[in-house]
Order: structure tokens, then C-alpha cells, then sequence
């Protein structure tokens, strides 16, 4: 028996979700509302609700918004697809295709917030004043689909492609506790997740990809965590960014293309970058700016590739291979026991005749690196035969060309004249490693 603070959106007597899910789910909360008013009834009160939503498709044009604890919105399936893929290809094909669109429990994301404020083009909406911060919301299994990119200027041939459209999944505009997001997809939406000051969020087994920017937490936060997520944002934003955060726990993550930068961290302290697969197409994968102090980034695999599908060719992320594929501003970060595979064809490196760096450290003191191993290779082009015009079997290819590539000339570790105090271990030879000796500490790594 499901209870009276059960809610199936299709059972709903006010609205039709297919039209407007929105307003449907407004009305719920409004029920809630309306019905636990009691704040103490043998120590307890008001116990929230579960809001079901089943496989199939429904149109919100109504925000809806959230002002009340303990609630969970679920579906029963994220239903992602690549709708990338789909708009990259020519409409003539599609009539083969078994599916065009995202599916399971699936919200399409009708919201015009062209020119507005930034939670204006949110499908869900949390914001509560007063104590206590609102806690417990939390959404699972199902989709939030933004639909369409829109024109961006750039005049570049597929509107598309530009990972503009002002959308987003979910908006968190105020002090949170304890919330939730789990088994979710969200795609083609501008800003997937946004989160300001979170306390203990989980950010768990989503599939957040083709959106302008995956998982954004703003303003200041502590003791969260982003696992075992399947993420990839846009050549324009951020696959997953924090900002004046404390204790955050990213784990077991595969982050792919391609996003301007992987892992972006703002102000951010005593935090984990661990246990994580990242790829991506250009330089910038793991960023600290403003001082990020005593993190560590220990046992990840780093890959950085070209891009190798020809719609997407054409867009980067504006940074040359100088910048590094991690670069820190700040204080007492250890980068340990990592795994760099720079595997890119030379005509491609920015400018030219340069050599790529795989760590730079711009300013700050007390910088661990040790023990990093690093493969720097050209790309192999004695690959297996494969769809040339495939995204899947493009970067497919492109990964399993480990064979016959030839070694390339690499910074493994630049130090910038800021930066002092910093301890270099077996993280590239002498050759390899850019440093002023005399205020570092520095151990090559043996070589033949």
C-alpha cells in the first residue's frame, strides 16, 4: 500500500503531466504543504513525500519549485541517450534508427529563459529562507532532457552543437543538508546540476553528459561527494566544478570529452580527486585556481587525446598545450601515483614545435608530485579498420591505437618562477622536468 504521501504524477487530479509536469508537481507540493502543517506530533511532524514519475514522456513548461524537506522525486529509468549524435547526423538516416530520443522516465525541458536570471531556465527549482536549511530532497531515475541548442554567434555550421540554451536540470539556490541525486540523465541542457553551498550532497551513478556544464557547485560548501558518475560536458563549460569548497570526495568517476576542462577546482581545500578514468581532447583536464590548498589527486588515469569525430573538429577549448593537463595555483597539494597518457598526433600541438606539459604548477608552495607515470606518444595511424563517420567507433579507434606510436618530447613537470618550495619525485627525468633547483626539491626519475 503506497500511503497518502505517496504522489504518481499520471494519478494526479489537478494538470496533465504530459502537457505540463510542472504545474502538476506544484500542485503536489502544495497538497503536502497543505496537509503536514504540524511540526511536532510525537516527535515528529512532517515526514515529506515521494513523487512518482512513470516511463514516458512529459513536457514541463512550468518551473517547478521546491520549498520543502524530505522529498523525493523518481522515475524508473534515466533513459540517456546521445542526442549529440542524432543532430550530427543527416535527417534522411534517422528513418532506420530504432529510437530518436531519450526515453524511461523522461521531463522535456520547455522553459524559454533566454536573456534571464540564471534559475529562471531551471526545470526543478530549490529555494528556502530560515532555519533549518532545507534537506532531504532528492531526485532518482528518470531524465531531464533540454531538447535543443540554440545559435550562439559563433557561426558555426550546427546550432546544435553550441551548448547554449540557458536550461538547466536542477537548481539548488540556497543552503542544503543531506541532499541526493541519484541514477539521473540529463542531456542538451546548458547547466545539467547547480548547487549552491551544499553540506554532505550526493552526487551518485548519474549518466550527466552532452550538456554545456555537467556539476556546478557555487558559492561555498563541505563534506560532499561526486561517485561513480558517467560525465562529459561541452567544449565551453566545466565537466565538474567546485568553488570554495571543503572535504569533497570525487571518486570512481568516468569523465570523457569534452569538456573544457574535466575536474575545475575554485578556492577549493583539504579535498580528493581519486580513483577516477579522465579523457579529453584538450589541455586543462584538472585546474586549480585561487589558491586551492592541501588536496590530493592520487591514482587516476588521465588521457588526453585529439578529438577524432569530424562534426566536433572544429571546437576547443581555447587553451594550448603549454597550459597543462593539470595546473594548480596554490598551496600543499600532493598530485601522487597518477597515471598520464598523452597520446596526440604532433601536427596537432599548440603552437608549434612546443612541448606539451602534463604538470604545471603556476604559483604556490608545498607541492607534492611524485611517482606520476607518464606515456607520451604520437597517435598511431596503423589502426583497426572501423566506421569513419561513427562517434562511438571514432573515439573507439582512437583509443586501441597503443600499438607502433613513437615516443614525443614532454614537459612531465614545469615549475613557474612563483612557485617555490615544491617537491618533485620520480615524475620525469631531467630532461623532462622544468624547475629552478635551488628553491625546489627535485628527483628524477632513472632512465636507461
Amino acid at each position: 500500500m503506497a500511503g497518502k504521501n505517496f504522489y504518481d504524477v499520471t494519478q494526479w487530479s489537478v494538470g496533465n503531466p504530459y502537457e505540463d509536469i510542472g504545474a502538476v508537481i506544484n500542485s503536489i507540493i502544495a497538497d503536502i504543504k497543505s496537509r503536514q502543517t504540524d511540526m511536532n506530533v510525537n516527535e515528529g511532524g512532517k515526514p515529506g513525500a515521494v513523487i512518482y514519475i512513470p516511463p514516458g514522456d512529459y513536457h514541463l513548461v512550468s518551473q517547478v519549485v521546491i520549498d520543502i524537506s524530505y522529498l523525493k522525486i523518481m522515475g524508473f529509468g534515466h533513459g540517456f541517450i546521445s542526442s549529440s549524435i542524432r543532430f550530427n547526423t543527416s535527417e534522411s538516416e534517422w528513418s532506420n534508427w530504432h529510437e530518436l530520443w531519450p526515453g524511461g522516465s523522461r521531463i522535456l525541458v520547455e522553459i524559454s529563459a533566454a536573456d534571464a536570471d540564471e534559475y529562471a531556465g531551471a526545470a526543478f527549482y530549490i529555494k528556502r529562507d530560515g532555519n533549518p536549511r532545507i534537506s532531504s530532497v532528492e531526485f532518482a531515475d528518470f531524465c531531464i532532457d533540454g531538447l535543443h541548442f540554440l545559435e550562439d554567434g559563433s557561426g558555426k555550421a550546427n546550432p546544435e552543437n553550441s551548448y547554449i540554451n540557458g536550461k538547466t536540470g536542477i537548481y539548488v539556490a540556497c543552503s542544503g543538508d543531506s541532499f541526493r541525486i541519484t541514477g539521473m540523465g540529463l542531456v542538451y541542457l546548458e547547466h545539467g546540476i547547480t548547487v549552491y553551498n551544499a553540506d554532505a550532497l550526493a552526487i551518485h551513478d548519474n549518466f550527466i553528459a552532452e550538456c554545456g556544464n555537467c556539476i556546478e557547485l557555487r558559492g561555498a560548501g563541505q563534506a560532499s561527494k561526486i561517485t561513480d558518475n558517467l560525465i562529459g560536458a561541452g567544449y565551453k563549460g566545466y565537466s565538474i566544478y567546485a568553488q570554495n569548497f571543503g572535504g569533497l570526495l570525487i571518486t570512481a568517476n568516468n569523465i570523457f570529452p569534452r569538456g573544457a576542462s574535466s575536474i575545475h577546482f575554485d578556492g577549493v581545500v583539504r579535498s580528493m580527486i581519486t580513483n577516477n578514468r579522465l579523457h579529453a581532447f584538450y589541455p586543462g583536464m584538472v585546474v586549480f585556481q585561487d589558491n586551492c590548498s592541501e588536496n590530493l589527486v592520487s591514482s587516476n588515469h588521465f588521457y588526453r587525446a585529439n578529438e577524432p569525430w569530424s562534426p566536433m573538429q572544429a571546437h576547443n577549448n581555447g587553451l594550448d598545450d603549454q597550459y597543462g593537463i593539470v595546473y594548480i595555483r596554490g598551496n600543499n597539494n600532493s598530485v601522487i601515483g597518477n597515471h598520464f597518457s598523452e597520446i596526440i598526433d604532433t601536427s596537432h600541438i599548440m603552437p608549434p614545435g612546443a612541448a606539451p606539459v602534463i604538470i604545471r604548477i603556476v604559483s604556490g608552495q608545498g607541492n607534492y608530485i611524485s611517482n606520476n607515470h607518464i606515456v607520451a606518444t604520437s597517435e598511431n595511424s596503423e589502426a583497426p579498420a572501423m566506421t569513419p563517420d561513427s562517434c562511438f567507433f571514432a573515439q573507439v579507434e582512437a583509443m586501441l591505437t597503443a600499438k607502433n606510436s613513437e615516443a614525443i618530447a614532454v614537459i612531465t613537470v614545469l615549475i613557474e618562477t612563483e612557485a617555490l618550495r615544491n617537491t618533485i619525485l620520480d615524475s620525469g627525468s631531467e630532461e623532462q622536468v622544468v624547475m629552478d633547483t635551488t628553491v625546489n626539491v627535485f628527483r628524477a626519475t632513472p632512465t636507461l
